[in-house]
């Protein structure tokens, strides 16, 4: 099941990989002034994340610009936004926590995580996610339609693959939200 990938380093290693991909990218470019890009990238200390590889995740990959100082930060599948805990703690504490059992429990338990904010992020994709941009564009690709109340894990299930290829596909879905304004509950 997903929550194995909690304990599993290589798919840890996998995100980052993605991660520099991504960073890769972005880096490659330029500023929209013309400017070169400096790596600049924020220091993170990243909850939910396993102890071998929490050196390779204390920073998000950005870069400044080297004329207008503006920051230009890649999208990310190991974080959303600027939230302390690891995206795929809030992808797999909400999908677990949806069922109010003692799975979410012990997933309260096992990722550290307070059950008021497994709650918060509930209230999340349940009330907020479904309005963002990305959703709303989206949503009609997902036939039958993924049901709110069921996010994420209902939208968990629609990608192809085993556990892994699932969470990996949802979190590079879901990576839009990680440079733009989202809402997340405080504390997440």
């Amino acid at each position: 099941m997903c929550h194995a990938l909690l304990q599993d380093p290589k798919f840890f290693r996998l995100l980052l990989r993605i991660d520099a991909e991504l960073a890769a990218e972005v880096h490659s470019g330029r500023c929209a002034c013309g400017g070169v890009l400096h790596r600049a990238n924020y220091p993170r200390k990243p909850r939910a994340c396993l102890k071998e590889v929490r050196s390779e995740f204390a920073s998000r990959f950005s870069f400044c610009c080297a004329a207008c100082r503006k920051r230009k930060t890649s999208t990310s599948v190991r974080f959303l936004g600027r939230r302390v805990y690891l995206a795929l703690a809030v992808v797999l504490g909400s999908a677990r926590h949806a069922g109010q059992n003692p799975a979410a429990a012990r997933v309260s338990t096992d990722l550290d995580v307070p059950v008021r904010t497994l709650q918060r992020w509930r209230q999340w994709w349940v009330d907020l996610f479904p309005l963002t941009p990305l959703w709303q564009a989206h949503c009609a690709r997902f036939m039958p339609p993924v049901a709110s109340d069921l996010f994420p894990a209902g939208l968990l299930k629609r990608f192809s693959g085993d556990a892994a290829e699932q969470l990996m596909r949802l979190l590079v879905f879901l990576s839009p939200l990680t440079v733009t304004a989202i809402s997340l509950p405080e504390g997440g």
